[in-house]
């Protein structure tokens, strides 16, 4: 489990709302994440939960709560989360594994009091690319447009999602 990282020196003016990290996640296999911290530097990254040859079948959850972990660890803490909301999938598999995932990441955000939402797919591509159903390249070129240099489409998506939280709450869930 190698993540990618990138940082951007997009800093909000000082004030109450850059303040605190916010994380934004689009969950998956591939999990795309951008985490704007308390110095308002956004990083991001990907990594990945695609589970080990002779893991059992939660092994990818426990490996993604201890990634929410370290993340509010090293970030923190962590004081909102913005997840993709995703309603349709292309299979079974990727339904079952997003509603894993977003059961932990519920659960891991309860027990700390951390507020948590999930946005549309369509309104984050309408923000970033102006287009809710925007292909994925479009999403890519729409975050490199914006200084970024997504590694991929996951990555992309949560950059679009956390500037989203930003320009649109002032990323408070």
């Amino acid at each position: 489990m190698t993540p990618t990282i990138q940082t951007a020196d997009l800093r909000l003016e000082p004030g109450p709302l850059s303040a605190y990290s916010i994380l934004a996640l689009d969950l998956g296999t591939t999990t795309g994440w951008a985490l704007r911290g308390l110095d308002g530097l956004i990083t991001s990254g990907t990594t990945s939960f695609r589970p080990g040859r002779f893991d059992g079948g939660g092994m990818r959850y426990l490996r993604f709560t201890n990634w929410l972990t370290e993340i509010d660890r090293l970030s923190g803490p962590v004081a909102a989360i913005w997840f993709e909301e995703v309603r349709r999938h292309a299979g079974t598999d990727a339904s079952h594994i997003y509603g894993g995932l977003m059961a932990t990441l519920t659960a891991w955000a309860e027990l700390r009091g951390v507020p948590y939402e999930g946005v549309p797919v369509g309104t984050i591509k309408r923000h970033a690319a102006g287009k809710g159903n925007a292909d994925k390249a479009a999403m890519v070129a729409a975050v490199r447009a914006r200084g970024f240099s997504p590694a991929d489409d996951n990555e992309a998506d949560a950059i679009a999602l956390l500037l989203w939280a930003i320009e649109t709450n002032g990323g408070v869930a």
